[in-house]
């Protein structure tokens, strides 16, 4: 019996438009689902693009857990060196349009909520990475991902809502 197709997921932003993660690329995350009870958590960075005219983002690649990752059961820390190549890739190619989106990981847990590690760490990327208007964070659980954002110069994180 074959399995479902996966369908891309759209998370809904308050104050308009939508954040598209395409199958594939949902596919990749969750690879990394942490179902084994020793399974370690895993993540990288998301990039993709802002579509011309609307509120919508797409996020078009995300980068995978590298060597110089520090995984445990209860923290992933991804090499900055390495995944900022990827990154640097990613734009080069895409004749400058592909771009830094945010940061996915992994909980072991069936619907994730952010750790107080997860949200310091957030914070951190508001005020010390460069972007656009927003940064999104992605979490794989077990059963579920959620998606939240902020925009810089702010602590307050919005959930992201799934229409099903």
């Amino acid at each position: 019996m074959n399995e479902p197709e996966q369908q891309d997921l759209v998370f809904y932003r308050s104050g308009g438009g939508r954040v598209k993660v395409p199958a594939a690329v949902l596919s990749v995350m969750q690879s990394y689902a942490q179902h084994d009870p020793v399974a370690t958590e895993a993540g990288g960075v998301m990039m993709g693009r802002y579509i011309a005219s609307s509120n919508d983002v797409v996020i078009d690649v995300v980068t995978e857990p590298m060597p110089g990752d520090r995984r445990t059961r209860y923290s992933f820390y991804r090499d900055k060196r390495r995944h900022q190549a990827a990154m640097d890739a990613a734009w080069e190619a895409s004749g400058h349009t592909c771009t830094y989106l945010g940061e996915w990981h992994t909980h072991p847990e069936e619907r994730p909520t952010p750790s107080e590690i997860d949200i310091k760490g957030w914070n951190r990327r508001l005020c010390q990475d460069q972007f656009d208007e927003e940064l999104f964070f992605l979490i794989i659980g077990t059963h579920e991902p959620r998606m939240w954002a902020a925009k810089s110069a702010t602590t307050t994180w919005e959930p992201l809502k799934i229409k099903k």
